[in-house]
């Protein structure tokens, strides 16, 4: 398993106890004291912390995005239900630290847990399938097992006594006390048959003592029962850290993460050998049910919270051993407005873009792995017309609509040949028999572009992200193998959007849409493409040039007679882009910037006609 190597001495469990927190407690605020009081474990790892070298970190409730220029962090912030996190910097490495505080951080209770382990094991006809019910129904499987399994020290024999760890595996031979019934009773009301089933097989007898812990070892106990079992173990708390882009394990070595406010982090899981890694990857593949082996070593999946994880299994394919990254995604994605607070782009953009995409342009959405193409998608969705009938097409589900007609359809593998059953090629056809207003595609690989661009050609509206750095690099990989898209159609696509991870003046790296540019059309005697170029990022400035303001291929020629503007005032186009960028922004001012809302308000905008 891997093992935990923090960048400061841990002192053993005796030298824990004799230090004094009174120091350390006096320098806390009123608010973080109540804070430690509650979370022991908190007040011990702040003791153990060399306040002489590091200071002593400050708490936050939430994280601001401009903590992020800190030079030196030095923070902790809480995660969920007793977990927190400490951003530490590190002079000596081009990363600073990402420190997950956990209750059995500090403790040693390996000898317990294997005791517990065992007695676990012996009452798995207890326990049930766990491949029918849910990871709820689970945990509460498992603590009330614990709840049998351990007695507090000082609070003696319960009522229910010993358990009858060797009971007969006999499902007849079930229930025998009143506590048990009872509790049977509560279980059913409101869950499932195979959950029901977990506390049907019951027994208690006196020949097994109960554990005697502290009712801190309890806590501690059910804490790792809980993460190890029924979560992703040592990755439970940096899963659930909402500020957490991505997780990385590149073979052996530590973790690192992707922090959307502290960038690139080094965490303090460490996998020292091949074995704990393979043990641990195999463990992990197992709980999101897509087990790997030497003959099958690479599984994509989605974990329950609808984060995207990859496994490469073994040194045959990895030489630096078993790896796996993460990809997080928010439960509320980024809204449009949002992103222009970040600088992705200006209001001046997003009100282009409501414009294009409100009457039906097709996008591509372009740029490297991790340029944040997804998220751009995501938030310009909320410029589609808010009663439009939109199907999603993804290979894992990472696409957030905000609209309620929503059709999410997502490939399917079968698990014969691991091959996909149902592509989205698949999906891509039948789509095109659902009547939407709107086709959007999660990524764009091979044969699904030709149909997407057959979709075009039928006047179906087609929104995708797609690999490429350019204009002519997408209509080169499009037209290329294996997609094969006739050059003739390509002018059906009207707008690409190149996204970039760029280095900003300040010196840090942010995501830019570099460009927004327009595909006119194509030549067949000269067999090129003639496209413009409407927006431009200045690298200099950090600012983004409407290039094509008096010169839009697609806002003069495409979107003003679709608004009724005569041919010979077909230049008020434009007044109507500033229009809706001045609305964007009283919005912004307002704060409507969720995701939703914002939606709901641009509706209701257009019902009153004035967006």
């Amino acid at each position: 398993m891997p093992e935990i190597l923090l960048p400061f001495p841990v002192p053993d469990a005796a030298t824990r106890k004799k230090s004094d927190g009174c120091n350390i407690l006096s320098l806390l605020s009123k608010t973080t004291q109540a804070l430690v009081a509650k979370n022991p474990h908190l007040l011990e790892y702040l003791q153990m912390i060399p306040i002489d070298n590091y200071g002593l970190p400050k708490f936050y409730e939430t994280l601001d995005r401009s903590l992020g220029s800190t030079s030196n962090p030095n923070l902790i912030y809480p995660v969920k239900d007793g977990i927190f996190t400490h951003i530490l910097y590190d002079h000596g490495d081009g990363r600073n630290t990402y420190i997950s505080i956990e209750p059995i951080l500090l403790d040693n209770i390996d000898k317990l847990m294997l005791e517990v382990e065992k007695r676990l094991l012996d009452m798995s006809d207890r326990l049930g399938n766990f491949s029918v019910i849910t990871a709820d129904e689970k945990r509460e499987a498992f603590l009330k097992c614990i709840d049998d399994i351990c007695v507090i020290k000082g609070q003696g024999i319960r009522d229910k006594r010993n358990i009858d760890i060797k009971k007969s595996r006999d499902p007849d031979q079930t229930v025998a006390s009143a506590a048990t019934l009872s509790m049977s009773d509560r279980f059913r009301n409101g869950r499932s048959r195979a959950a029901t089933g977990l506390m049907d097989k019951m027994s208690f007898n006196s020949k097994v003592k109960p554990l005697e812990v502290t009712a801190r070892e309890l806590d501690e106990i059910k804490y790792l029962i809980c993460r190890d079992k029924v979560g992703l173990g040592v990755l439970e708390p940096i899963v659930y850290d909402k500020y957490v882009e991505d997780v990385s394990c590149s073979g052996l070595g530590v973790i690192f993460i992707e922090h959307k406010i502290f960038k690139s982090l080094k965490t303090v899981v460490n996998f020292a050998t091949s074995e704990d890694l393979d043990q641990f990857v195999m463990r992990l593949a197992e709980r999101i049910k897509k087990p790997v082996s030497v003959h099958s070593p690479i599984v994509d999946a989605t974990l329950p919270d609808g984060s995207r994880i990859n496994i490469v299994y073994g040194t045959d394919v990895s030489k630096r051993g078993s790896n796996f990254s993460i990809r997080k995604f928010s439960d509320t994605p980024l809204s449009v407005l949002e992103l222009v607070d970040m600088g992705t782009l200006d209001y001046k953009m997003a009100s282009y873009l409501s414009v294009t995409l409100g009457e039906g342009m097709n996008c591509f959405v372009c740029g490297e792995t991790a340029s944040g193409k997804t998220t751009s998608l995501n938030a310009v969705t909320t410029f589609i017309h808010p009663n439009a009938k939109i199907i999603s097409i993804e290979d894992t589900p990472e696409l957030q609509v905000p609209h309620q007609n929503w059709i999410r359809e997502v490939v399917s593998s079968t698990k014969e040949d691991g091959q996909a059953g149902v592509t989205m090629f698949d999906l891509l056809k039948a789509a095109l028999r659902q009547r939407p207003n709107e086709i959007i595609i999660g990524e764009i690989r091979g044969a699904e572009g030709a149909i997407a661009f057959q979709a075009m050609q039928t006047g179906h509206s087609v929104m995708a992200t797609f690999h490429a750095a350019s204009v002519e690099r997408l209509i080169q990989r499009m037209t290329g193998s294996p997609i094969n898209v006739p050059k003739s159609y390509m002018d059906n696509l009207n707008i690409v959007i190149i996204q970039q991870a760029v280095k900003l003046p300040s010196g840090k790296t942010g995501r830019r849409m570099t460009s927004i540019n327009e595909i006119v059309g194509y030549d067949p005697v000269q067999q090129s493409f003639t496209f413009v170029e409407a927006f431009r990022w200045d690298p200099v400035t950090d600012t983004f040039v409407f290039s094509g303001d008096g010169n839009s291929y697609i806002l003069e020629q495409k979107i003003a007679p679709m608004l009724g503007i005569p041919p010979h005032k077909r230049r008020r186009i434009y007044a109507e882009v500033e229009r809706r960028a001045k609305i964007l922004e009283k919005l912004s001012e307002q704060g409507v910037k969720n995701f939703y809302d914002l939606l709901k308000v641009l509706a209701k905008a257009q019902r009153e006609g004035l967006f």
